[in-house]
């Protein structure tokens, strides 16, 4: 398995490791309850270095991913962040990735799924209207800071400058000679940076987050709180609520998807299916005992499958089971009512707003 440059901390902070996309990464430390709640209430540091990093560079580099991907990158100034997907020739995602603007039309960074960066990248070069492409994901670390104290560590660590950087923005700073990239973005609803430095800096900056971080309760996350943190915003995860099969559409994501811009990859199926779709992503909740996981399907009271759980836990802010979960739009409302099969037993829950809690983001 691969490792990240922070492999050795997260064993010396006595970390659980598994397997995770082909990467040996800390699934929990001291638990996955108290990770997330420390998340939500103090602070808390992921190590993401597993993630991939493309940079689309040259003069081709806005026209190339303007194809590519299905938001639109021409409204982006340097400093800019933009959330968006690489949709397949059917409209299903390839990835959902976040552009970051370097220079406008020029230079830019995709940062994409630790399971899919090789694809992603062959996907990129192969479709490219010109613009170089090169895969930097093995000169780059990535740490995230989230959580309510993130701005106040972050900026101790850094400097009082990045207290400036707007949410979805970020900005280049000069370390030793060698750039790093501070984001104000995250993926748990809270509050929080990804700062992507050169990997010869990565664990000082991680022991110093911790060092300076103690009197805020800063604490290492692992995957597991990474997940149910994510899953408590409704956000979708890859190989869950997003596949090459998944419509973007369905998947909730039509927000992200500029009919406007001009031509894209998947764009003139998923016109097509504006009217079509015959399912949609919602939330639920658990009425009964049980907890709903990945693939579990849903019945409805006359006893026909009409969907299937894509994530589900049992919320630590909550203390409550929920999931996410593709249903037939006939029962998609807010309030209604069908059962969750959970090892042969039929268990009510109820489609709920979402997110599932609330966070100042």
């Amino acid at each position: 398995m691969k490792q990240t440059l922070l492999h050795e901390e997260h064993i010396r902070l006595g970390a659980r490791m598994v397997d995770f996309a082909g990467w040996h990464m800390p699934v929990q430390y001291e638990g996955v309850i108290e990770e997330h709640l420390d998340v939500r209430k103090n602070v808390g540091l992921f190590d993401v270095s597993h993630m991939g990093e493309i940079f689309v560079r040259g003069p081709k580099a806005l026209e190339t991913l303007q194809w590519l991907t299905s938001n639109d990158v021409s409204k982006l100034e340097p400093g800019e962040a933009q959330y968006s997907l690489l949709l397949n020739p059917q409209g299903g995602v390839v990835d959902d990735i976040i552009v970051y603007c370097i220079e406008k039309n020029k230079n830019y960074l995709v940062c994409v799924n630790a399971s899919n960066a090789e694809k992603d990248f062959a996907w990129m070069k192969e479709n490219s209207k010109g613009a170089t492409i090169e895969n930097e994901s093995s000169l780059w670390s990535q740490v995230a800071i989230q959580g309510p104290h993130a701005i106040e560590l972050v900026a101790s660590c850094i400097g009082p400058e990045v207290k400036t950087i707007k949410y979805f923005q970020f900005r280049p700073i000069n370390r030793n000679g060698k750039t790093w990239y501070v984001a104000h973005t995250g993926y748990t609803g809270e509050d929080g940076f990804e700062v992507f430095l050169p990997n010869d800096r990565v664990v000082e900056f991680w022991r110093d987050l911790l060092e300076k971080g103690a009197d805020l309760g800063v604490k290492p996350i692992g995957l597991g709180a990474r997940d149910t943190l994510r899953t408590e915003m409704k956000y979708t995860l890859y190989g869950n609520e997003i596949t090459a099969e998944t419509s973007a559409l369905e998947a909730g994501l039509g927000w992200v998807i500029k009919f406007k811009k001009g031509d894209f990859i998947g764009k003139g199926p998923l016109e097509s299916q504006k009217e079509k779709l015959t399912r949609k992503l919602v939330g639920f909740k658990m009425v009964d005992k049980g907890i709903p996981r990945h693939d579990y399907p849903l019945i409805s009271f006359d006893n026909i499958e009409i969907g299937k759980v894509t994530s589900g836990t049992m919320s630590p802010s909550l203390r409550e089971p929920i999931g996410i979960a593709y249903i037939h739009k006939d029962w998609a409302e807010v309030g209604k009512e069908f059962f969750v099969q959970i090892r042969g037993r039929l268990a009510k829950a109820c489609v709920v707003k979402t997110p599932f809690v609330s966070t100042k983001i």
